[in-house]
């Protein structure tokens, strides 16, 4: 018996041919309480899709971006725990509950999803590590702790963890700034190993151009939050 309620929150932009899948498995887990879903100005019939599921739906008008999204979620009272899941998971969102019992459980305050290797389940090359490099580092520069799992949007967090997040980015940069906004603060946490699977950005000129888009979104957070200091 779980003592308070999981909300789980779906940020979603233009994902109509995935979403319907992911809210499926998310039904799948006793433990979740009310799902909703923001949908980030969609430009396809996300929302139309959405509209069907029987779940509770944020429509923002125009793309703001993912913490933008992620943030207006974070202003729902009613919820002892948050978990946030990408809208592009597909059926493989029911491994989230492999995330929320360690936090509900008291093991820990927030978990977060650490995913396969992406090149040993789609066989496809993606990026160079670039990224993933930097939010590592950023995130060791400020706590002095090593997180492999910095930039996973799939997390379940404990109330009193989010109670603590002074500062969201818009875009990019959200998972950093709240891994280190939660450890500056000494809460626990532990990367927990799934199978999810989502979409892999290629090495390809588009895959690039959204890398870009990252790198320099998460570098500005890191600036800003060290300027915060």
């Amino acid at each position: 018996m779980i003592n308070g309620k999981v909300l789980a929150v779906v940020p979603v932009y233009n994902e109509a041919d995935k979403i319907s899948d992911t809210i499926e498995g998310l039904k799948k887990i006793d433990s979740i309480d009310k799902i909703l879903v923001v949908n980030d100005g969609s430009t396809d019939n996300t929302a139309e899709v959405v509209d069907k599921l029987g779940v509770s739906i944020i429509n923002l008008e125009k793309n703001q971006g993912k913490g933008f999204a992620m943030k207006k979620a974070m202003e729902q009272k009613e919820y002892d725990y948050i978990a946030f899941v990408d809208g592009d998971l597909g059926l493989s969102s029911v491994e989230a509950e492999k995330l929320i019992y360690p936090v509900v459980s008291g093991e820990v305050d927030f978990t977060i999803a650490k995913f396969p290797n992406s090149s040993d389940v789609t066989h496809i090359k993606g990026g160079f590590g670039f990224v993933k490099r930097l939010a590592k580092r950023g995130v060791y520069f400020y706590t002095k702790q090593e997180v492999n799992t910095s930039l996973s949007g799939q997390r379940v967090y404990r109330r009193e963890v989010m109670d603590v997040m002074e500062y969201i980015p818009a875009r990019y940069g959200i998972e950093v700034a709240m891994t280190i906004q939660a450890l500056k603060n000494d809460f626990t946490f532990k990367e927990v190993p799934v199978k999810m699977t989502h979409r892999y950005t290629e090495r390809s000129l588009k895959g690039f151009k959204h890398r870009g888009k990252q790198f320099f979104d998460i570098l500005k957070t890191l600036i800003i939050m060290f300027f915060r200091r």
